[in-house]
């Protein structure tokens, strides 16, 4: 029987009605979350690779060495006051492109430098549409990142970067301080250390590798960082200056936040703090020479500062050494007898015109001290450097900045360029570190940015720490040499402290004893004589972060020399000899029963050289190519 139209209509309408209840009592199937898109960055053969993933929104970075982690997925972002750049992002697009860079630089663990990066630059934005992009690098030796705001979004309120390291991570890392002076300390794990503040010159030891965690490119646009740490957590955030706002005018491009990887060697001999900065400002660096200098704080004090007659006097011995440099510090420019009070007619009543003078006809270049405050207002530091100039002062050692503000960064930025315009070589004091900053601004020789050898408070396992941490990232000025302070933590060595000038790289190196100092100890005389103006190579020979560490560091003339420190009881190590094949002759400076003793031997490349050194001691060496009747490197 047919069915009639109307009731068709409503026999269907029922059964719609049947199908959507059925449908409602069914339970609703739950969506699963969707997984968190990644990206590789792949570097040049044998790098580690970075991961850049957006989780919910939310910006990370991995990254991953042969396999292993080195660091896990760590935020990513900052905020501004008219956005927030770490969560709810969108992706948008990517490009890549190769870096291969050379270049060169007069002060550092060599001359000559390659730089082989891949760059991958992620752009994300915003639901209101601002837009972030994140520039990545990966290297052979590092992952970097940083942040470019193509518009105005107003200053910088915080960042939400942070590191977070493997649970079984091993730490060496300092607390953080305006001037970069704390001692390493090592810790089971990352976890372990205690909360507070870090700075960016932190060591972990992870499955995939060592981790230096620091930054490059730091200038007036932004302001130091810190890491900060919470207790029993494996994260380590990036805190800005005092947490202040970073004022931005425009667009921004902040600093690179780095990971420098590998393994321990790699980490050591790595200049990627350095391959990140921008290229050179100084267009004719012919000026710019590196060397060693008699440092004269610690060997004559405030005295000397105000002697000519003293100054002289330092001038003949390094002339008589060969050392191109002689460092005069605070008190020539004081009223005499009177140690805070500038000379108004310092100008006209210095007697540094004639030392300068007399330097010179010696061979001599005059280095002199500076307070930071002399050189804020334009003007005043004009005239200060042009005198300088004038006078023929070679460099200027600037004191006292103690601040990673966005201000002082600034003036960084302005003391820079003058010093560069009126040929003078700096040594920072009081300071920031070397961030980079050594390869854009070649007339810095060297940082301060640690308890040096003037300081009390120095161990023999923060000997043995600054080569893997403070140093990694630039010239350092710890001032080694001073046999005759008792205060030094090898002071039962002075082949240990012989190897300092070496194991610590610095543009100039200004070495710190008296006269007499060196006199008594003709064997570490005779070694600090032929230390070259700088380096071609440098290689880690063996090491432990806060235990021991020997490097060998090449001269230009191909001989190696080789500084090595070791904390804990007396003991025989063994030294593999990296320096290449064929024979070598390497002279080792020892410690023995009534001074130092030099002793040859005569070895092949890769051999294993057994050194006795002394409780919280170490030695020095020095080695060259041997042939039949040679007896001693000495030139």
């Amino acid at each position: 029987m047919a069915v009639q139209p109307r009731a068709r209509t409503i026999v269907l309408t029922l059964c719609s009605a049947l199908l959507a209840t059925a449908t409602t009592a069914l339970p609703a199937r739950a969506e699963a979350p969707a997984a968190p898109a990644s990206w590789e960055v792949r570097g040049p053969h044998g790098s580690p690779t970075a991961v850049v993933a957006l989780d919910d929104g939310r910006p990370t970075l991995t990254v991953r060495r042969a396999g292993r982690t080195v660091l896990e997925p760590s935020p990513l972002g900052l905020v501004t006051e008219q956005a927030d750049f770490s969560k709810d992002l969108t992706f948008t697009g990517r490009s890549d492109r190769t870096i291969n860079e050379r270049y060169t630089i007069p002060t550092g663990k060599s001359h000559k430098r390659v730089a082989r990066m891949t760059e991958s630059r992620f752009r994300f934005r915003t639901a209101d549409g601002a837009r972030l992009d994140l520039l990545t690098r990966v290297a052979p030796d590092g992952v970097a990142y940083r942040y470019v705001l193509p518009g105005d979004h107003g200053d910088v309120v915080r960042e939400a970067s942070a590191f977070t390291l493997p649970a079984t991570a091993e730490a060496v890392i300092n607390r953080y301080r305006a001037d970069n002076e704390l001692p390493f300390i090592r810790y089971e794990s990352a976890a372990a250390a205690p909360e507070g503040t870090y700075s960016m010159q932190a060591l972990f030891k992870t499955d995939g590798g060592y981790a230096l965690i620091a930054e490059s490119d730091l200038t007036g646009d932004y302001a130091g960082a810190h890491l900060t740490h919470a207790a029993n957590s494996p994260t380590y955030g990036v805190s800005l200056w005092n947490n202040d706002p970073i004022q931005v005018s425009g667009s921004l491009t902040t600093p690179w936040r780095t990971v420098i990887t590998g393994d321990l060697a790699t980490v050591t001999e790595s200049t990627f703090t350095d391959d990140l900065a921008p290229k050179s400002r100084i267009r004719d660096a012919s000026w710019v020479k590196p060397g060693p200098a008699l440092w004269t704080w610690l060997a004559g004090g405030k005295e000397a500062g105000q002697s000519l007659q003293a100054q002289k006097e330092y001038v003949d011995y390094a002339a008589e050494r060969n050392w191109p440099y002689e460092v005069v510090d605070a008190g020539w420019y004081y009223k005499p007898g009177e140690w805070d009070v500038i000379d108004p007619d310092w100008q006209t009543n210095s007697w540094m015109p004639e030392l300068v003078r007399y330097a010179a006809a010696k061979g001599v270049g005059i280095h002199v001290w500076l307070h930071y405050t002399l050189l804020t207002d334009p003007a005043e530091r004009e005239k200060w450097l042009s005198t300088l100039e004038r006078w023929g002062v070679k460099g200027v050692k600037i004191d006292f900045m103690d601040s990673e503000s966005q201000e002082r960064m600034r003036w960084y930025d302005d003391a820079l360029e003058d010093t560069a315009k009126h040929h003078l070589m700096v040594n920072f004091h009081g300071s920031t570190i070397p961030k980079g900053m050594q390869r854009t601004w070649p007339h810095v020789m060297t940082l301060e940015g640690v308890g040096g050898e003037e300081k009390r408070n120095n161990t023999a396992a923060q000997l043995a720490a600054l080569p893997f941490t403070r140093n990694v990232i630039g010239s350092m000025d710890f001032t080694p040499g001073a046999f005759h302070r008792p205060f030094r933590p090898n002071v039962q060595s002075d082949a240990g402290e012989l190897g300092l000038s070496v194991l610590y790289e610095s543009g100039i190196q200004n070495l710190a004893g008296t006269p007499e100092s060196y006199d008594a100890r003709p064997e570490a005389r005779r070694y600090l004589e032929q230390l070259p103006t700088g380096w071609e190579d440098t290689r880690l020979l063996t090491g432990d972060p806060g235990r021991s560490a020997v490097l060998a560091r090449k001269a230009p003339d191909g001989r190696w020399f080789i500084g090595g420190t070791f904390a804990g009881a007396a003991q025989s190590v063994d030294v593999p000899l990296r320096l290449g094949a064929g024979k070598w002759l390497v002279e080792t400076v020892t410690d023995g029963p009534s001074g130092l003793v030099r002793e040859p031997h005569v070895v092949r490349g890769g051999d294993t050289l057994t050194v006795p050194v002394v409780a919280d001691g170490g030695f020095a060496a020095l080695a060259c190519r041997w042939y039949a009747g040679r007896t001693t490197c000495d030139r």
